[in-house]
């Protein structure tokens, strides 16, 4: 797996403090830089400091837009993947589950990790895929090759900006894993090269596609809910055992991220199906983030009982939240809330909720209220919505994979659009706006509560209704 130690490469571009991206990543001194853009670009550490708003106009476009960009038609799929560690070595089965698609090289600097995936595609019947385990940046070789169509990126995060930004100016698509980017000057980089080179970008939302989440999605298009008022999402999940786990995280990369920033590190799982039901970047938009945060207690804590004297976790320093709690408001007024708690002990819940004025719909567990079926102030059984299922969940009511099949249906969909010629579900906007709570909510967090101002990713493009995870499908 690609490993959060590894000494920066010539190819580092610093920023305007003079902070290379990587380094700027794995040092907390430098965790202001580039999290917020000025008005002439990206902010230094002291601009940071002050947490300054992001400016409402956004930067000047260098192409044409990518919203309704469809992808061109092709009959197999090709695809490259890049990391190969816990998500990687799991979604490589889908990939090989789905019809005409074809994994053609596969990369990892762990070599073993590479040739474990190798020997997968060949037992699921494919040719041998090319392996990429040269060192951390062989993922440029794998992304330079002509038979390529769709570049998957499952790696830490400090890699998901120059894996995906080389993807694209090497002509492939590109999906990566939450979240997009770190940085806010990344994000927007990434946003103006899908633009440039005419590839998509797309943030692997896995959550946009369970089932629950696609019923309320249709019902609330359907207008169930009369007019939408507000929703939640969140990602609270006990990970303080596997982030302590030497073989589960290696570096060890996820537990020195709560040593950096003290924000939402993990947005994306509420935001995008709220995001959707709200219809975010397709007739509203996301406008301003407000965030707070508690101590930083939990994984000090669970260190102080689990790990020996002299483990190397010691000399880590936590900063990150334990519970981070952002409000987004949307052009029309709606409010969003989002958590994220990684570092205490609590069941795993994603909120998923949606209220609007005809009633409400709470997740974990699901349940409905609206009027005017409801008039008695009990909840009421989410199973006797079934017929608003999405058309994906009535195709395939036993997806393979985890996640309770929604990472099947995920890339399903995805490779079917590119087989089709089909626009995707989600584009480069989605993504930015989904990972902007991570620079955005730091910022707002050391401003003890500033509203911080949510670019428009879209320069405009959100005020036209289309279509996206809410798809009609395809015709035969």
């Amino acid at each position: 797996m690609y490993d959060d130690t590894a000494t920066p490469t010539p190819d580092d571009t610093p920023g305007p403090d003079g902070v290379t991206r990587r380094s700027a990543l794995r040092s907390a001194g430098a965790v202001g830089a580039g999290l917020g853009l000025g008005a002439g670009g990206m902010l230094g550490a002291a601009g940071a400091a002050h947490a300054a708003p992001v400016p409402d106009e956004a930067p000047r476009r260098h192409g044409k837009t990518m919203a309704n960009v469809p992808f061109e038609r092709r009959s197999t799929v090709r695809v490259g993947m890049i990391g190969l560690g816990n998500r990687g070595d799991g979604m490589i089965d889908l990939f090989l589950a789905l019809p005409n698609v074809k994994v053609v090289a596969v990369c990892d600097p762990v070599r073993a990790k590479a040739e474990k995936a190798a020997a997968k595609v060949v037992k699921a019947g494919q040719p041998a895929p090319a392996v990429y385990a040269k060192n951390e940046d062989d993922y440029k070789n794998l992304c330079k090759r002509g038979d390529i169509d769709f570049v998957y990126v499952a790696t830490p995060w400090d890699f998901h900006y120059e894996m995906c930004k080389t993807a694209m100016l090497n002509g492939k698509h590109v999906g990566v894993e939450c979240p997009l980017a770190m940085r806010m000057d990344e994000i927007w980089d990434l946003v103006n090269t899908s633009e440039r080179t005419r590839r998509h970008c797309m943030q692997l939302e896995n959550c946009c596609y369970g089932k629950n989440e696609m019923r309320v999605l249709r019902m609330a298009h359907a207008g169930l809910f009369g007019d939408l008022l507000h929703g939640a999402g969140a990602y609270n999940h006990d990970l303080r055992g596997l982030m302590f786990d030497p073989d589960y995280y290696e570096g060890p990369w996820r537990r020195l991220w709560h040593t950096r920033l003290r924000g939402d590190l993990y947005p994306n799982h509420g935001f995008g199906p709220v995001g959707n039901y709200m219809d975010v970047n397709r007739g509203d938009r996301a406008v301003s983030v407000v965030s707070v945060g508690s101590p930083a207690l939990g994984l000090a804590e669970y260190r102080k009982k689990h790990m020996p004297p002299g483990d190397p976790s010691w000399k880590e320093s936590y900063i990150e939240s334990d519970r981070t709690i952002s409000l987004v408001q949307t052009a029309k007024g709606r409010v969003i809330r989002l958590e994220h708690d990684v570092s205490t002990p609590h069941p795993y819940s994603r909120i998923n909720s949606l209220g609007g004025t005809l009633g409400l719909f709470e997740d974990y567990p699901p349940r409905i209220y609206l009027e005017p079926a409801n008039t008695n102030d009990q909840w009421d059984d989410f199973k006797k919505y079934a017929e608003w299922d999405h058309w994906l969940w009535k195709e395939h009511s036993n997806p393979p994979g985890g996640h309770g099949g929604m990472d099947y249906l995920m890339l399903f969909r995805l490779m079917q659009c590119m087989q089709l010629g089909l626009v995707p579900d989600f584009d480069v906007y989605d993504a930015a706006v989904w990972t902007a709570p991570v620079p955005l909510s730091h910022l707002s967090i050391r401003a003890k509560g500033a509203p911080q101002q949510i670019p428009d990713f879209t320069r405009g493009e959100w005020k036209k209704a289309r279509p996206g995870v809410d798809s009609a499908k395809p015709k035969a």
